[in-house]
């Protein structure tokens, strides 16, 4: 896993605190597979993503997707273990967090700032 975190932010809003990116093959492949859940406000983003599953997933996860500007393309809440999305194709980058952690409520066409803290 990346040492890089970043932080989510709605307006003034921290929704997300803390971001670990996902920068290997590894990394993407495994995400938060055969983990617990991240801690409240804590996930995983990943760039260049347009699709995400939770095969071997526990538990189910919070997702947003974002464009390459970081305007929200789609949420889904409560993705429920062994899914998988459909591709969106305007998303470049995506994050999972634990169901109802987003600090405020999210919602397509949501401008959101991603901004790396480590």
């Amino acid at each position: 896993m990346s040492s890089k975190f970043y932080e989510v932010k709605l307006g003034q809003d921290v929704i997300v605190k803390r971001l670990q990116l996902a920068d290997s093959f590894t990394t993407r492949l495994v995400g938060l597979m055969f983990k617990g859940p991240p801690a409240d406000k804590d996930g995983l983003l990943f760039e260049d993503c347009r699709s995400l599953h939770t095969h071997f997933m526990t538990y189910p996860l919070d997702v947003v997707f974002l464009d390459k500007n970081d305007r929200v393309v789609r949420v889904i809440k409560e993705m429920k273990p062994w899914r998988m999305t459909r591709p969106y194709f305007k998303a470049s980058k995506a994050f999972e967090v634990k169901v109802g952690s987003l600090a405020r409520e999210v919602k397509p066409g949501d401008q959101l700032e991603v901004k790396c803290i480590s």
